[in-house]
Formats: C-alpha cells, structure tokens, sequence
C-alpha cells in the first residue's frame, strides 16, 4: 500500500521530469524572420532563438543595437544564421545595398527579442537610431515585440504608454514578459517570455500572407559557413585589383580588374584563421579590416611590396589575383598632356613579380606556395607553359570573355592547373566559393611541405 508521503514524493518526480521536446513543424518554410535583439541581458537567448527558428524552417537574419553586441556577439549569431549580423543603421551589405532596407523589404516579420525599455520608447516615437528600429520603421512586415526588463520599469507608466501605442497605433504584436527571477536578483515581472511562445507569436503573425521575397536576389545574402581554422598560424599574401602606369599625373594605362578575386580570398583566408597581408593595387571593393594592406598601384611598386612581404616577412604562400599591366609608358610626362593631334607612346614590359617571387623563393626551405592567375579570352591553352615558366605551384587559369567569368562579377569560371600536371575545371561559382576551393588546394600543398604536421607556427618560423 503507498502511503500518502511515498505518494507525494511521486508526484514531485513526476512534475520535475521535462516536457518532451516539440517536434518542430517547419511552420516557417520559405519565410525570411529578421530577429532584433537589444541591449538586455536576455541578449543571449537569440541564439536558441536562431536555432528554434530555423527548425521550424525559416531562414533568419538578426539585428544587434549596439548594446546588445555587449551581451552576445554578432560572430556567434552570424554562424549560426548564415548571414551577416546587421549592426550598424548605416551598415552596407556586400553588394552595396543598405543592410537594414533589405531586411525590412525581404523579411516576413520582425520579432524584436528582447525589447528593451529604451527600444519602447525609441520605437513608440519613430527615434531610428540603431538598426532594429530603422528596419521596423522601414518595413510594412508585421512586427512582434518581446519585452525584458526589470519589473519596476515593466510596470512604469512610460513603458506602459508605449507599449500601449506599438499595439494600438502601429498594430505590433506583445508578447509579454513572464514572471520570475530577474537579472537584479529580484523576483518579478520582467522575464523574457518562453521561446516556443515566441515562435508561436511570429507564426501567428505571418498566417498566411504570401511570401514577401521569394527568391534570394531580394533577400539579405547568405554568408559561407564557418570553416576549419586549417590556415592558423600561417601567412598568406595575396596581390588584388589592377595596376595603374602613369601616362602623365592625369592619365594612366590600366585594366578592368575590380579587386573582387583578390578580396574574396582574402576574407577566405582570414576565416580560415591565416594572418593575411593584401598588397592592392586599384580595387572597387572595401577590403577587410582585419588583414593588413599594402597600397601599390603600380607595377613597379606592387613588385616591391610583394617581395618584402614574401621574402622578407617569411611569408607560407603568396596568391597574385591582382591583374598586373605586361607594358608601361617608357616615360611619364611631368604635366598634363596637351589634347592636339594624334599621340604615340612607347611602351616597356613591366616587371614579372610571380616569375621573380618563384625564382627568388626556390632557395627557401621550405619553399612557400606559389599560385598565379592567368585571365585569357576564348582559350586556356597558353595557361599550362604560363604555369610552367613562372615556377608556380598552382595557376587559376579563367576566360573572362565568358558571361559571370569577367571582371567586376561576384561569379567566377576557373580551372586550377597543378605543378604536377592536374587540372581542376571548376562550375561557375560565387567568387568566394572559387577562394574556399583555391584554399583548400593551398592548405593541402603547405601541409605536404610540413610532413610533421602544422603546429600553428610558419615552418620557417619555427626554425
């Protein structure tokens, strides 16, 4: 027979077993939820918020105020969203669009989780100071906001009147905040409500409102996952954008390249863990902040800043993307040129740094990687010699003739020619998925160099 106390202490283990975990629906498929997050402790609550999202089948791209980066880091939610983390109102994406208009034009809702007391206020009175107002502002999406917040401010009659005029003037959706311990220590209203309540209050919002951006042009775009730090410890130079040979102070002899190659590597390498140094010449592009830059605009100068970094900075591999002029003005006038009749110039051949820098680099032990890019119009058939009397380890070899395969595309056709005679014919892909196959190609060489195994020092270094 069970007593009452046996009983009891039944029931209680009864109650503290979980609940079985929700088999998500996928609800959201197809849909696009921007996530904001403000500067709450309940911050770090978006990253299972990502992740509930997304099981339920939405692609997700989040917003940060700037206080709320202090709680959670945009790194973090950026691999976990596989897109870029909208910080900054003036934030610009890759392609130059403006970062939180894309959001509020493509997204299906926007769930603001946790909403501060100064999000409410800001929000209440049209104050677009941080990105997750500016695209609330800037969208026509239903919105639903999630308030966290101590309970004394929950209950005061600012907050209160603001919230107030998010529902009934703007029409948002609360979802309010539970009771409980809070961040003060106290015990209160003020929690950040449950996430599967908030999830069912986003699917709810939307119903069924058609899609809003369908396909992923108009969407925010994606960011590659985050990779192996197999390039830690190493140091990876890598030449971008064309070269510039003076006529007079005004005028030069150039070439279309943008620098998009070159940098596209370059972020690569960097998320790869390598220590990058780019050596530009003319680019279109921004270049990343954390590699270090090498301004060279010329041939000559490019040269120079390429043998320094290699040679003398004991560089691992050295990647020329740039498109480096064959001839220059033999000599540059000191004023501008006059318009008159016709004009002739005598042209020089310029310095050949991937056949130099192959040369030079022979005597090192052990020797860095070499990989030079060869851009040909209508055939590739010169590529192999070219790979051949530059003393490269790898040549990426494309027509930029081909439509998506020119100059200024985000998209690339190559072939990778190999020292050993292999080629590599890649498909037509995003310049940065061409970096991460080019990479992994660099990576295997550098370890076959290092038979004992990389240790996250430079070979040369550790001698």
């Amino acid at each position: 027979m069970t007593t009452g106390k046996f009983r009891y202490a039944l029931d209680a283990r009864e109650e503290e077993q979980p609940a079985p975990a929700r088999t998500p629906s996928r609800r959201l498929a197809g849909r696009l939820v921007a996530l904001g997050a403000c500067g709450s402790i309940a911050a770090y609550k978006a990253v299972e918020l990502v992740r509930l999202l997304r099981l339920e089948g939405a692609e997700v791209v989040v917003m940060l105020t700037p206080a709320a980066t202090q709680f959670v880091s945009p790194l973090t939610l950026a691999a976990l969203s596989r897109h870029a983390v909208e910080t900054d109102v003036l934030g610009l994406l890759p392609d130059q669009r403006i970062g939180h208009i894309v959001v509020a034009d493509s997204a299906d809702a926007i769930v603001v989780a946790p909403a501060t007391a100064r999000w409410l206020g800001a929000m209440a009175n049209g104050i677009a100071s941080d990105a997750v107002t500016a695209a609330c502002l800037a969208t026509s999406a239903p919105v639903v906001f999630c308030p966290a917040m101590d309970g004394d401010m929950w209950t005061h009659p600012a907050t209160r009147s603001n919230v107030e005029r998010l529902q009934r003037d703007f029409r948002y959706v609360l979802v309010p905040p539970d009771s409980g311990e809070l961040a003060s220590g106290q015990s209160g209203i003020g929690r950040l409500a449950e996430l599967p309540q908030i999830v069912d209050a986003v699917v709810a919002a939307i119903g069924a409102r058609p899609v809003r951006a369908p396909g992923a042009a108009a969407r925010p775009p994606e960011v590659p996952a985050p990779r192996d730090q197999d390039l830690e410890g190493r140091t990876i130079v890598i030449s971008a954008g064309g070269t510039a040979e003076p006529i007079d102070p005004v005028r030069f002899i150039g070439n279309r390249s943008t620098g998009r190659m070159g940098v596209a590597i370059a972020e690569a390498a960097l998320a790869r863990g390598a220590s990058v140094t780019i050596v530009a010449g003319r680019v279109e592009v921004p270049l990343p902040a954390a590699a270090r830059v090498v301004r060279a605009e010329t041939t000559a100068a490019m040269r120079d800043a390429v043998l320094d970094a290699v040679l003398a900075g004991h560089a691992d591999a050295l990647i020329m993307a740039a498109a480096v002029a064959d001839f220059r003005p033999r000599q540059a006038a000191d004023t501008k040129l006059v318009r008159g009749g016709s004009l002739t110039l005598e042209l020089e051949p310029t310095e050949d740094i991937l056949a130099e820098v192959g040369s030079r680099a022979a005597a090192l032990d052990p020797r860095p990687v070499i990989v030079g890019f060869a851009a040909e119009t209508g055939s590739l058939d010169r590529a192999p010699d070219k790979l051949r009397r530059k003393g490269a380890d790898l040549l990426v070899a494309n027509d930029v003739a081909e439509p998506g395969s020119g100059f200024g595309t985000e998209t690339n056709r190559v072939a990778i020619l190999s020292a050993d005679g292999t080629r590599d014919d890649l498909p037509l892909l995003t310049k940065r998925e061409v970096a991460e196959r080019l990479l992994d190609r660099v990576t295997a060489t550098l370890d076959a160099r290092a038979p004992q195994g990389h240790t996250g020092a430079t070979t040369r270094e550790a001698r």
